[in-house]
């Protein structure tokens, strides 16, 4: 173990036809591992992953395990080559059901089905196209907020996660994020940019899907963490079964406080991260929040090989 790496992975939004193509040709785990994800889906997950169409990999119920396998696979093929065994995991938004398959906490299968029904579960509380996320770049967490409170004085968009200093995620109602863009660019914001998702996660909107999520949690059973996880909702470092379950319960209507976990992390001695996923987003993240952390992704087969010496 490496008491200073933590691998994370990320979450709606990493997601693109043809993602982990390139390593998929090299390494047959990959698609082993999708494999096995749908176990019990009635979809299949690889060829919806590499040949899309991409609106229909767009759709909350489908990224989210599509995700899951990707960053799963990712994590296994590290294993596989000889990679150190990291000392805390986390992942940002869907990425943390990731996380807790990786340590042990649920088994991938399970945790595929688990996470299609949760995006069921927020695609039934906001119908697609009805709701909205974007990111804005450029403006103070304060600001951002200010910005919601005025595009929709009753509620309608909130900030939803707080993913590096200056790059703030909003979600809500599909008119009410317009608006708040609108105002976000006549405040300063630098650049303004809608996602690539079909349901408003981490918000108030959510509340009824985590209702119904935590009945859902209720039937599935749980491990303790084999390697510990930092939890979204408030950077907590969690290993037993009903705290996580919480936890998750929690995320789903509730702000991903990013900046705080990564803060977390280092905290603990972390000094390294690998990012197992699709794309680098959270590099770039982690790198503004602390410019000290080694950041290397391993989304393709190169970038595996010099994750591999640059976290050695």
């Amino acid at each position: 173990m490496s008491n200073d790496l933590a691998c994370v992975f990320p979450g709606q939004g990493s997601q693109s036809v043809g993602m982990l193509a390139d390593l998929a040709e090299r390494f047959p785990a990959v698609e082993e591992t999708f494999a096995k994800a749908s176990e019990g889906l009635g979809l299949e997950l690889w060829p919806l992953c590499l040949k899309g169409p991409e609106e229909t990999l767009n759709q909350t119920e489908n990224t989210q395990p599509a995700l899951l396998a990707a960053g799963v696979a990712v994590w296994r093929l590290w294993e596989q080559r000889g990679g150190a065994k990291p000392t805390l995991l986390a992942g940002h938004s869907l990425g943390e059901y990731t996380a807790l398959v990786c340590a042990g906490v649920l088994a991938l299968p399970v945790a595929a089905r688990l996470v299609a029904a949760r995006g069921r579960f927020m695609q039934d509380a906001v119908p697609a196209g009805a709701g909205a996320m974007a990111a804005i770049a450029g403006l103070e967490d304060e600001q951002v907020a200010a910005v919601c409170v005025q595009a929709a004085p009753e509620g309608g968009v909130w900030t939803s996660n707080f993913n590096s200093p200056g790059q703030v995620v909003i979600a809500g109602k599909a008119p009410a994020v317009a608006r708040a863009l609108d105002l976000a660019k006549e405040a300063g914001a630098r650049r303004t940019t809608r996602l690539p998702v079909s349901a408003p996660s981490h918000c108030p909107l959510m509340a009824l899907a985590a209702e119904r999520l935590a009945r859902h949690l209720e039937t599935i059973p749980f491990a303790p963490a084999s390697i510990p996880v930092v939890s979204n909702a408030d950077a907590r470092i969690r290993v037993e079964p009903e705290e996580i379950k919480q936890a998750l319960i929690v995320q789903l209507s509730q702000p991903v406080q990013w900046v705080q976990c990564v803060q977390a992390l280092r905290q603990q001695g972390i000094g390294k991260i690998l990012e197992c996923g699709p794309g680098k987003v959270l590099s770039g993240l982690i790198r503004r929040i602390d410019r000290d952390m080694i950041c290397a992704n391993a989304a393709t087969a190169d970038s595996l090989g010099a994750a591999l010496s640059t976290l050695a």
